[in-house]
Formats: C-alpha cells, sequence, structure tokens
C-alpha cells in the first residue's frame, strides 16, 4: 500500500517554514564566515609575499616635538615684544628684561 500524505494544517506549515528558514539563514551565516575566512587567508598571503615597507622620517619625532616648543617659545616672546611696545608704547626690548616682570608682578601683588 502506497503511503498516503496527511492533510497538513495552516499552523503545522507555517512552523515548517518557520524552520526552513532558520536553517537557511544559519546556512547563509555559515557561508558568509568562510567567505570571510577565505578573504582573510587570501589577505595574509598577498601580505605575506609584500615586503614591508618601512617609512623614513625625515624628521624624527622627537625632533618635531622640540620644533614645535621652540616655535611655541618664539610666538610667545614675539607676542610680549609686540604687546609691551607697540600697543603699550614702551621700548620692545624692555619686555624681556626681568627689571620689568619684577615691576609688573610688584604690582600685582601690591607690594611696594
Amino acid at each position: 500500500m502506497p503511503d498516503k500524505k496527511e492533510p497538513i494544517s495552516r499552523s503545522e506549515r507555517r512552523e515548517l517554514n518557520k524552520e526552513n528558514q532558520k536553517k537557511e539563514r544559519q546556512q547563509e551565516k555559515e557561508q558568509k564566515k568562510k567567505q570571510k575566512e577565505e578573504a582573510k587567508k587570501q589577505k595574509e598571503k598577498q601580505n605575506d609575499e609584500k615586503p614591508k615597507k618601512y617609512r623614513r622620517r625625515i624628521l624624527p619625532i622627537w625632533l618635531r616635538i622640540i620644533i614645535v616648543f621652540v616655535i611655541c617659545a618664539l610666538a610667545l616672546l614675539t607676542g610680549l615684544m609686540i604687546g609691551y611696545g607697540i600697543i603699550g608704547d614702551g621700548n620692545p626690548t624692555d619686555a624681556l628684561k626681568i627689571d620689568t616682570w619684577q615691576h609688573i608682578i610688584d604690582i600685582v601683588t601690591k607690594t611696594e
């Protein structure tokens, strides 16, 4: 006697469809993982074949830092001279003298 299929209810069909969809999603995820792994392997092979190029810097980092500090100091001194000499109507070189700064500190702290 041949096997007769019993009619399946809608809810059973939905459950079967959901299970099939879950299985398909899992298979797709596995395929994506495999593709990613293969891509990584190919990149590693390419990286291994190419020799690493080291960048030779014209100015080392420590020298760059020193240059930045020197430029900042020069900007500060230039600003002091312009502010004291041109804006303040004084002699620009007086801004660099210790006596001038002592006088300013005395005024701020109000010691005579």
